[in-house]
């Protein structure tokens, strides 16, 4: 009986030295790293088009072909990436409540999926460019959206999309990265008086 108490104290000191030593933590998942192209704008400024901004020089801007699409609504698209930037455009006149209320809406029909919405004011009397940049937190299907007017006659509105599951932690550097270049157009917008 002494040795099988002997044989449990061995065993249980064994136990206790092995359960001091280092274990193994397991390692958080990890993400592919990303690289991005160099920033560099160019002018988008076409004759028939009734604005015109800077937009990214790695990026495609297509006419938007969608069954919903308004005569002068394109993508920048970043087909590297899955991503794009939507540009619709409306006349505004006798309208412009609604619209605005619109776009609002659209940013906010994000809210049961993101952690948090901020919204910053954009003013610019010398282009007569006004609005608001909407940054959604979050796994949202969008990160960013703006709208911006004239007040009387021009509205734009703009959102940036990826065509993959929306992730918030392995999407984050290309968000920042392509959010930039949304709030570059934004800044850089212009209002112009063409011909219909």
């Amino acid at each position: 009986m002494r040795t099988s108490k002997r044989g449990y104290l061995v065993v249980l000191v064994l136990l206790f030295l092995q359960a001091c030593g280092e274990g193994q933590t397991p390692k958080p998942r990890g993400y592919y790293r990303i690289d991005f192209p160099e920033k560099g704008y160019q002018l988008f400024d076409s004759v028939s088009f009734p604005y015109r901004f800077a937009y990214p020089v790695y990026g495609d801007l297509v006419k938007d072909n969608s069954r919903i699409a308004e005569p002068f609504w394109i993508n920048v698209v970043f087909p590297s990436y899955q991503a794009k930037i939507h540009i619709s455009y409306k006349g505004a006149t006798n309208r412009l409540d609604s619209l605005v209320e619109d776009s609002r809406t659209l940013a906010y029909k994000h809210a049961l999926k993101a952690d948090a919405i901020t919204e910053k004011l954009y003013l610019n009397d010398e282009t007569k460019v006004y609005g608001i940049l909407y940054n959604l937190k979050g796994n949202t299907a969008s990160s960013w959206q703006f709208f911006a007017t004239d007040s009387v006659k021009h509205f734009l509105r703009g959102a940036l999309y990826f065509s993959v599951s929306p992730n918030k932690d392995s999407l984050a550097p290309a968000i920042d990265f392509f959010g930039d270049d949304l709030i570059m157009i934004m800044e850089t917008l212009e209002w112009k008086e063409i011909e219909q």
